[in-house]
Formats: structure tokens, sequence, C-alpha cells
């Protein structure tokens, strides 16, 4: 089993979490779940409707502490 891939966009404002999102996500194939963190007060809803434009799903968004956490499973469009 491989290990998931995290990356940390903490302290990166909007757009800039969505768009390295999508960079990381297409070097991977479908069905492969990667992690970001950040802290950006519109991350949540800009991943969610990421999420819902390029076909991913968001697996998991939490919050945590003073950021948030992302489980995105990536999709066959992209």
């Amino acid at each position: 089993m491989t290990q998931m891939r995290s990356f940390d966009y903490r302290g990166l404002k909007c757009p800039l979490p969505v768009l390295k999102a999508r960079r990381a996500l297409a070097q991977l194939s479908t069905g492969e779940v990667i992690e970001f963190l950040a802290d950006d007060p519109a991350s949540p809803l800009d991943m969610s409707h990421f999420c819902e434009a390029e076909g991913h799903q968001l697996a998991r968004s939490d919050s945590v502490a003073s950021y948030f956490v992302y489980h995105i499973i990536k999709g066959t469009t992209n």
C-alpha cells in the first residue's frame, strides 16, 4: 500500500490552494487519494466547488485547530 501524499497549503490565499491542488491531482491516477492542508477561510467552499467542477470526490473536509484538512479522491475527468 502506498502512503498518501500530503500537501501543506497553509498561509496561501485564494485561489492558490485550489490551483496547487489541481496541479497535484494532475499527477495522480484515477481513484488515488491526496491530502491537503489549508487555512484560507474560503478554502472549504473553494475545495467543494473545485471537486464538483473537476469530477473529483471530496472524501474529507474537516476543521482541525486553525486549519482545514481535505482528502480528495481523483476523478476521471482530468
